[in-house]
């Protein structure tokens, strides 16, 4: 008995010594889990998303951090729950990477989920669900890498590591080495690192999206949304009072004018053949004649060339300024250049207005013989050859909010748009209400739901709106369904009796949507329904796809303006077309249609790390009235957030220009086009913040010192342009201006 009892104690003790390495192992395997499951979304994350990898010290970092929280959180309880704790941990973390990497294919941005939640939930995301399903589709090697973790969980994890409870020492080890790793994450932001945009920046602002995924990490993004949304921003005045000498520089003679860029495909851009006029505006950059040949010349008043501005005592706001933002804002907008009246000021004066702001336009789609009335409205009024539409934040919203307020949305949630209207922000300048000041009659229309808040920010803009819901009847198909997109025609048709029969002057403004994605012959109703105008186009199904869903927008163009005709006012109208945005879901349609290559290739066509012509941003816009005789051609460089200063001037508008971030082009200032990632365009050159190289325009001369000094001062500009177009609308600015 003795032997046996014996025995068997040397073999419990033997299998015990035997089991303990491997014990050992699968404790250790579990504190560890959870940092190389951060390291290895990071890391792969990065790398599919072509994002750059000099910043891994930085969002390893935080990353490992996290992970040993999350490490410290799955052992604190039973051995099951840790178990069960882990492996929900583990699909939310895959899922996000996940979400946020279709959200990147399909609406061309990284998305602050907790801030953006809210906007989300209001709008349908059947809409998006072909682009949805087309960006799984696209990236189902993607998908499949970032839920690889999940299938290692289940088959070997989970028999691997064991979850125990673990004692005081082992949490106190690993929340000691959690917050080791945070900080030295945080020491890493105060390295000397280079560029326009760097890590210890973005570690402070709610903005700047992209950046802050490829530089902190797409989880400490998301984390920071939480924060800031439950905290608020902290963060100081941007270099307050630095402004003395900035307009000189960006204003001064430029040497030459930028070339007109891309041509080809049906769209171009050139005016050769077309426009042949003399150069009485050469210096500016404007170019046309007034089509008066009388053998007399006639005499000739002086042009009024004073500047665009109200009676605003800055001084005294300056001193009485509730914050350091509003402070900051007064000496800024004191400091601007503002720009000049000029020839073309009141040339529109009394007319009425018709706005449209066009879903996924390119003007490289614009043909002569297929789409002749875009082609004469885009021929025959202001001829704009270098003007851009970037793609900002929120895509259509972003668009909107550039076309609308002459300024710049923000580059991360809140929604500038949507804020206008859920915060009551007064954008005194937006044309509905310097119109309806004048007694005009204001009415917006878009054929769909309540998407981004529309009727409380239009409504706050100044327009009667009239969607689904108030007042507008979308077309719906045999089954009863609405279609999708709605047409531009119908939409027009149903809705032009409502403004021609107007008693005073009327201010219109359409959001169309007729070339929304996604473009095809089975989703996108208005491309079927035009399906046989492109069989025959030398294009491929995707781009035919895009142009027959456009050519709805063309009906509806021409229904308008052969109703502005009958009712004899189309010589009393002027009409403004501008995109939203590009057709930032499918890029090579662009390509195709321009007829060149834009340089990146999959998801860098559209990143604008990985662009190498910025011209894939170039577009058209409409600015067209029955009365011009000829046309008026203008080849500087301009973009959306140009086209409220523009028409106020040639509308004869009271407005003050300098706290607008556009300018008008039809004065002898300098525009800006600003891009999301803050790169930039200018009559003398484009400057890429990525490689930060300035490339000098066509016939552009400029020293080496006269370069500097130049990219340094508009690389001010631009980010004085973002941050006062952002705190107007956190500040209720121009209410607390004009209303006190």
């Amino acid at each position: 008995m003795s032997s046996s009892h014996d025995t068997t104690e040397v073999e419990a003790k033997t299998t015990k010594k035997t089991d303990r390495p491997a014990g050992r192992a699968a404790t250790i395997g579990s504190l560890v889990y959870f940092p190389l499951l951060f390291v290895y979304l990071e890391t792969v994350f990065h790398l599919y998303m072509n994002l750059n990898m000099k910043y891994a010290p930085v969002f390893l970092s935080f990353g490992i951090a996290v992970g040993l929280v999350c490490a410290l959180f799955t052992s604190v309880w039973t051995e099951i729950l840790n178990r069960v704790i882990a492996c929900v941990l583990t699909v939310i973390l895959c899922l996000l990477f996940c979400v946020e990497m279709v959200c990147k294919t399909v609406l061309a941005q990284y998305y602050q989920l907790l801030s953006a939640a809210e906007t989300a939930a209001g709008n349908r995301l059947t809409d998006y669900m072909d682009a949805i399903l087309k960006g799984i589709a696209d990236n189902l090697l993607g998908l499949f890498l970032m839920l690889l973790p999940l299938l290692f969980l289940s088959v070997v994890g989970l028999r691997l590591f064991r979850f125990r409870t673990k004692n005081w020492r082992v949490s106190v080890l690993v929340a000691s080495l959690a917050i080791i790793a945070h900080l030295f994450g945080l020491l890493l932001l105060q390295f000397p690192w280079k560029g326009d945009i760097v890590p210890g920046e973005l570690y402070n602002t709610d903005t700047q999206v992209e950046d802050q995924v490829e530089q902190l990490g797409l989880f400490t993004m998301l984390r920071l949304d939480v924060k800031h949304s439950l905290f608020g921003v902290s963060g100081g005045v941007v270099d307050a009072g630095n402004f003395e000498g900035l307009d000189e520089v960006l204003n001064g003679a430029s040497g030459g004018q930028a070339s007109t860029g891309a041509q080809g495909g049906l769209g171009d851009f050139s005016s050769s053949g077309v426009l042949g006029m003399p150069g009485d505006g050469s210096s500016s950059g404007v170019q046309g004649t007034t089509g008066q040949e009388n053998e007399e010349e006639p005499v000739e008043e002086p042009v009024d060339t004073s500047p665009n501005v109200m009676d605003v005592d800055f001084d005294a706001l300056i001193s009485s300024a509730p914050n350091d933002e509003v402070k900051w804002l007064h000496q800024y907008f004191q400091s601007v250049t503002p720009t000049n009246k000029n020839q073309y000021t009141g040339m529109f004066e009394g007319y009425n207005v018709i706005f449209i702001t066009a879903e996924g336009f390119t003007g490289y789609m614009i043909d002569e013989e297929l789409t002749p009335t875009l082609y004469k409205l885009s021929h025959e009024g202001f001829v704009f050859t270098n003007f851009y539409s970037p793609l900002h934040y929120t895509s259509t919203s972003g668009g909107e909010f550039r076309n609308l307020t002459g300024l710049y949305p923000k580059n991360g949630n809140y929604i500038s748009m949507k804020r206008v209207g859920t915060a009551g922000i007064d954008m005194r300048f937006c044309l509905a209400q310097q119109l309806n000041r004048l007694g005009y009659d204001s009415v917006g229309f878009h054929a769909n739901e309540n998407m981004y808040g529309r009727l409380a920010s239009h409504t706050q803009l100044g327009y009667q709106w009239i969607q689904k819901g108030t007042g507008f009847t979308m077309e719906a198909g045999s089954n009863g369904k609405a279609l999708w997109p709605q047409s531009d025609l119908y939409l027009m048709e149903q809705t032009v009796d409502t403004f021609l029969n107007s008693e005073n002057l009327f201010n219109v403004y359409y959001l169309a949507l007729s070339g929304h994605m996604p473009y095809n012959f089975s989703g996108n109703k208005m491309a079927v329904r035009n399906q046989e105008a492109v069989a025959d186009l030398p294009y491929s199904e995707t781009t035919k796809a895009y142009i027959a869903a456009n050519l709805e927008l063309e009906k509806g163009l021409t229904y308008l303006l052969g109703r502005l005709e009958e009712a004899g006012i189309a010589d009393k109208t002027l009409l403004v077309l501008a995109p939203d945005h590009i057709p930032y879901d499918d890029p090579d349609v662009i390509e195709e249609l321009a007829g060149k290559t834009f340089g990146g290739e999959g998801l860098d066509k559209i990143n604008e790390s990985g662009i190498s012509d910025f011209d894939i941003y170039k577009n058209t816009l409409i600015l067209w009235s029955g009365s011009m005789e000829e046309p008026v051609l203008v080849d500087k460089v301009c973009g959306q957030v140009d086209i409220l200063p523009t028409v106020s001037n040639l509308l004869g508008l009271p407005y003050d220009s300098r706290m607008l971030a556009g300018v008008d082009v039809l004065s002898d200032s300098s525009a800006v086009v600003i891009f999301s990632s803050r790169c930039w365009k200018t009559d003398k050159g484009f400057y890429n913040r990525f490689t930060e190289t300035f490339t000098p325009a066509e016939g552009v001369s400029m020293t080496a010192e006269e370069q500097a000094e130049y990219v340094e001062a508009v690389k001010q500009i631009v980010q004085y342009k973002l941050q006062a177009s952002q705190w107007v609308v956190d500040n209720d600015y121009y209410r607390l201006v004009f209303e006190g």
